[in-house]
Formats: structure tokens, C-alpha cells, sequence
């Protein structure tokens, strides 16, 4: 049984117009990257739209995630928040400082060194929080559900490895 080819998107005009002007570069990797960008920004709005809804800007789901994930006490230090989204400590402030000020999280001083804080997911925040997750895992469906699901599986599993290979230290040294 034979597929259809997929019809043409914009990434393929670029490559064309590309491949016309320089025909002397392999192009797949730039195909590759170009639509691995172009279908991150555009899903990033359809995804902000789903936070927008609890009332919540993209960095602070990431934190109220990073929170729930964690498991009971739902409580993590700034430097673990930090590291977990790849943000500064200065950026990382603001953020809970916003989520302080929503009620969503709570900031307490850490019993055993009164110089760090503990940051802790409100009764507020969990509600919030799962009640977003289930809406932003029902609309990442749907954006994705034009890809059957042995696509899904197969473009995961490249992106993993993808993402093994560019998170792994640079062992390669400089030539």
C-alpha cells in the first residue's frame, strides 16, 4: 500500500529557492530544523492560550508543573526550580514572586538554614495546576492528532535521540 506524499508546506519553498542558489548544499538538515522551529513557535501560542485560560503566563505553568511533578510536599528550593527550567535565579524570582502574589505557591524559610526558602504549591496552586495540565494535555492532543499514531511514536522517539545528542556535554573537543 502506497502513501500519498504530503502536500507541500512553506519550509519546502525555502528549501527550493535555496536549492536553486546553492545547489552545491545538502539542504535536509536545514528542512529539518526549519520545521522544527516553525512548528514551535506555531504551537506555542495555541498552548499559551490554554494557560491563559487559568490565568497563567507559560513560565509560571513551567514552575507550577516543575512543583507538582515533584510529588508530595510539592515543595522544592529556588535552586532546584532553576535548574529544572533551565532559568536564572534572577528570572526565577519574579517568577515566584508572581505566583506568591496569586496565591498558587508559598514561600517559607527553610527550618534547617534560615538564609534559603522552600517553595510550595498552595491549595490553590495544585487546583490550578492539574486542572491546567488536563487542559494543556487535551489541546497538545489535538494539535498533534493530524499525525497517526505510529507517526507520534516514530517523530518522539527521533526527538529523543535528537535530544540526547545536543543535551550530552560536548566531549568532541575543538579541531
Amino acid at each position: 500500500m502506497s502513501e500519498n506524499p504530503p502536500e507541500p508546506d512553506s519550509t519546502d519553498a525555502v528549501i527550493a529557492a535555496w536549492a536553486r542558489e546553492r545547489p552545491d548544499l545538502e539542504l535536509t538538515a536545514i528542512g529539518i530544523v526549519g520545521r522544527l522551529g516553525r512548528a514551535a513557535l506555531l504551537l506555542r501560542p495555541a498552548q499559551e492560550r490554554v494557560f491563559t485560560e487559568f490565568g497563567l503566563q507559560p513560565g509560571e505553568f513551567d514552575v507550577l508543573a516543575t512543583l507538582r511533578r515533584a510529588g508530595e510536599p510539592y515543595t522544592l528550593i529556588p535552586s532546584q526550580l532553576s535548574a529544572a527550567l533551565l532559568l536564572t535565579r534572577a528570572g526565577m524570582t519574579n517568577r515566584i514572586d508572581r505566583l506568591v502574589a496569586a496565591g498558587l505557591v508559598e514561600r517559607t524559610l527553610d527550618p534547617n538554614d534560615r538564609r534559603s526558602f522552600h517553595i510550595r504549591l498552595t491549595e490553590k496552586g495544585y487546583t490550578t495546576v492539574d486542572e491546567a495540565m488536563t487542559a494543556h494535555t487535551a489541546n497538545v492532543t489535538r494539535l498533534l492528532s493530524t499525525l497517526p499514531e505510529t507517526g507520534q511514536a516514530a517523530l518522539e522517539d527521533l526527538l529523543r535521540t535528537l535530544l540526547h545528542a545536543l543535551e550530552a556535554p560536548d566531549d568532541r573537543g575543538t579541531e
